[in-house]
């Protein structure tokens, strides 16, 4: 009798978990229009904000000297994207805005990512070509996020979060970049934006 208690209580539990899943909805949790843009890859390709328009994209901010936290972060977004191949998700970016673009020319940001196992680099762009002041202000105004090369040193003080963004250009989720990364939300809430844009 238990036995068999015990089965119901398992399969009841199961048939709720699944049912969670498909009806999962979307559900951003901040909404920041991303002022435009047009820069540099690191492949040497002009990126802007409306050729990433039409797809989600998640951001992050690096730079390639950075001592702590921005190697974590960058093989965190290689764990995404592998958790995204393996369920078959191909309509999305990955961007990575220097926040130290007078040392990371496209040539260095290059190197950079040479040193991580990239699933599939066409969907990464690391991006550059613009000034400190522009990237200033640009983290702030767009993704509400301080970004302040030092008076001292050369280690730039940004934050470590990841941002999903919608097909339109919008904000509208933040993730932890370095520790307790949510892969599997951050996979699915990509594949729910998909779906939902392709009105599944």
């Amino acid at each position: 009798m238990k036995k068999k208690l015990a089965g119901l209580i398992g399969i009841l539990i199961l048939s709720v978990v699944l049912n969670a899943c498909s009806n999962y909805k979307f559900k951003a949790d901040t909404e920041y229009v991303i002022d435009d843009f047009n820069v540099t890859n690191h492949k040497g390709e002009e990126v802007s904000l409306e050729s990433l328009k039409g797809k989600p994209w998640l951001a992050m901010f690096i730079f390639t000297n950075c001592t702590s936290i921005c190697q974590p972060m960058t093989f965190n977004m290689t764990e995404i994207q592998t958790e995204l191949q393996e369920r078959g998700v191909e309509d999305y970016n990955i961007v990575g805005f220097s926040v130290d673009p007078a040392n990371d020319s496209p040539e260095v940001l290059s190197e950079y990512l040479s040193h991580f196992t990239v699933p599939d680099e066409s969907k990464w762009n690391l991006l550059t070509g613009y000034d400190q002041t522009w990237i200033e202000q640009f983290s702030v105004n767009s993704f509400k996020s301080l970004v302040k090369m030092p008076k001292e040193g050369d280690q730039v003080l940004h934050g470590s979060s990841f941002y999903l963004v919608d097909e339109k250009g919008i904000a509208v989720k933040n993730y932890p970049g370095t520790e307790e990364v949510p892969y599997d939300t951050i996979a699915i809430d990509i594949e729910t934006l998909i779906e939902e844009r392709l009105g599944k």
